[in-house]
C-alpha cells in the first residue's frame, strides 16, 4: 500500500527494523551511512536496495534535513554499490519512490538499483 510522505518518519517500518538487526537480510554493503541488500521480490535479475541509516521518510525528507556529510556519504554509498556489483559497464537504473502517485511502499528513503537485463522504458503509458 502506497504511503504519505509527508507523515512524520515511523520506526516500525521494515527497514527501520532491519537496520536495528530485527529482520534479517542480504547484506551486499554498509557504510557509516548506508546499508545496501537484495530485495526479497526482485524486480530484475539484480535488484539491490540502498538505504540511509538516519531517519528520513523520502527523498525530499532526506534531502532537506539531512546533514551534508550523511548526503554525501549515502550517494557515494549508492555508486559504490553498483560498481562493487559491476553494473556499470551494462548499464543500471537508479529509482527512488516519493509518496503516494509514485506507489512509495516503505516510509523509509530507500534507492533501488535495477540491473541484468534490458529494462524498457522509464514509464508505461
Amino acid at each position: 500500500m502506497p504511503v504519505d510522505a509527508t507523515l512524520p518518519y515511523d520506526d516500525q517500518n521494515i527497514f527501520a527494523k532491519i537496520l536495528r538487526g530485527e529482520i534479517p537480510s542480504k547484506t551486499v554493503f554498509e557504510n557509516e551511512f548506508a546499508l545496501a541488500f537484495n530485495d526479497i521480490a526482485p524486480q530484475a535479475p539484480t535488484h539491490i536496495l540502498v538505504i540511509p541509516k538516519g531517519a528520513y521518510v523520502s527523498w525530499d525528507d532526506f534531502s532537506a534535513r539531512a546533514p551534508d556529510a550523511e548526503i554525501l556519504g549515502f550517494v557515494r554509498a549508492v555508486g559504490e554499490v553498483a560498481r562493487a556489483a559491476g553494473l556499470v559497464t551494462s548499464g543500471y537504473r537508479l529509482l527512488a519512490n516519493t509518496g503516494l502517485d509514485s506507489h512509495q511502499e516503505v516510509p523509509h528513503l530507500h534507492v533501488h538499483i535495477f540491473a541484468g537485463q534490458p529494462l524498457g522504458p522509464m514509464l508505461i503509458r
